[in-house]
């Protein structure tokens, strides 16, 4: 995401401009966007001009529209972000309070307004402005013909589809081991083998001193396929006739040849502190404290705060659609609630709600708490 300009007050009011470079980025727009806000652009919209006929015709123009946003719609296989809502700038074609729904596209710049930018808001903008930061793993996936290098982050998975030479040199852009701890390389059959010796060669033939002293840290998986999901089946084409980069939503790391590499124990071993791990692992650490030894956790908003009121909560575990709730005083109270278990020494992992950890955490509100002392008489509170 380019950030074009920003005039934000923390905890206050303020507009960023910014413009989607790559399908990713309508992903982190999506997370930035609360019903409330106001969002400007170009858009385009058909109206109707008085014909010489006498009659009507129907005409499309382009207009600058703002609107306060009431729907948010993300398509996360289409890549594609529609916000829908009652338009605030006056405009000759579209009167002020008429419903018009703006699609956000790639390269287009939009404004977004907030009345509150909290500290969730401003971490999810410097993520859109930084997104190799949140990468801390890398995986190539590869078979003959065929490569992907993904980053592995929060909410980040980007795909380039070159091979040997080019993924040489797409590595050598994306890959930063002062982010990464490691990186995969996986793939049926030997290609992974023949791509890693390459890999070293080029690295002492070129000098390149970051691959040469972090080589370490590159790993060899098998997997099934170079495909990161089935859905890469039904687009196979030859390599040098795809397009240079492909986005994909967060959500396809964990299915198929990708779930392989990170299920394999060699590399949960090496990635088992990263961001992604440590989420999936405090889910499981609840739901094994909810079976053990149920009084040392809870879910439920309610039953989170009073826990919290305790001074009980050791690890909280929110979704990140709570910051999206359209009531400015709930997402504020998510947002204090976060940083105050941060304050009081506590942990905070915010799972994706397109992520599938995410999505067994919402089965459950999505707020819930494993905590540091039993505390049986939540059980009679009122959810």
């Amino acid at each position: 995401m380019k950030i074009v300009r920003k005039d934000v007050i923390t905890n206050g009011p303020g507009s960023v401009k910014m413009i989607p470079e790559e399908a990713d980025d309508l992903w982190l727009a999506y997370n930035l966007v609360s019903r409330g806000d106001t969002v400007m652009a170009v858009t385009v919209r058909k109206v109707l001009r008085e014909a010489a006929s006498g009659g009507r015709d129907a005409e499309r123009v382009k207009l600058k529209l703002e609107i306060r946003v009431e729907d948010i719609d993300y398509d996360k296989e289409g890549s594609a972000l529609r916000l829908r809502g009652k338009n605030i700038l006056e405009n000759e074609h579209v009167q002020i309070g008429s419903y018009h729904t703006l699609e956000l596209d790639l390269h287009r710049p939009f404004v977004l307004r907030k009345v509150v930018w909290d500290s969730m808001a401003l971490d999810v903008l410097h993520q859109s402005s930084n997104p190799a930061a949140s990468a801390d793993l890398v995986v190539i996936l590869m078979q003959e013909g065929l490569a992907h290098i993904l980053l592995v982050g929060k909410s980040l998975l980007l795909a380039l589809n070159k091979f040997f030479d080019n993924v040489l040199q797409a590595f050598l852009r994306h890959v930063d081991f002062n982010v990464v701890r490691c990186a995969v390389i996986a793939s049926p059959g030997f290609t992974k083998d023949q791509f890693h010796r390459y890999l070293l060669l080029e690295a002492e033939r070129k000098q390149l001193r970051s691959i040469i002293e972090n080589k370490s840290r590159l790993l060899l998986v098998h997997s099934t396929s170079g495909y990161k999901d089935q859905n890469d089946y039904s687009a196979k084409c030859r390599a040098d006739t795809m397009p240079p980069i492909w986005q994909v939503s967060y959500t396809a790391w964990i299915r198929h040849s990708l779930r392989e590499v990170l299920d394999s124990p060699n590399v949960m071993n090496l990635i088992k502190d990263t961001k992604a791990a440590k989420e999936i692992r405090a889910l499981k650490d609840f739901f094994d404290m909810l079976s053990n030894d149920p009084d040392r956790a809870c879910y439920g908003p309610k039953h989170v705060e009073v826990a919290h009121e305790r001074m009980a909560v050791q690890t909280l575990l929110i979704t990140d659609e709570l910051f999206r709730n359209s009531d400015i005083p709930t997402r504020r109270k998510y947002v204090n609630l976060v940083n105050s278990v941060k304050s009081t020494g506590g942990s905070v992992h915010i799972f994706s709600s397109m992520h599938v950890s995410g999505e067994q955490l919402a089965q459950l509100t999505g707020v819930a708490a494993i905590l540091r002392f039993p505390l049986p008489d939540l059980e009679d509170i009122e959810m």
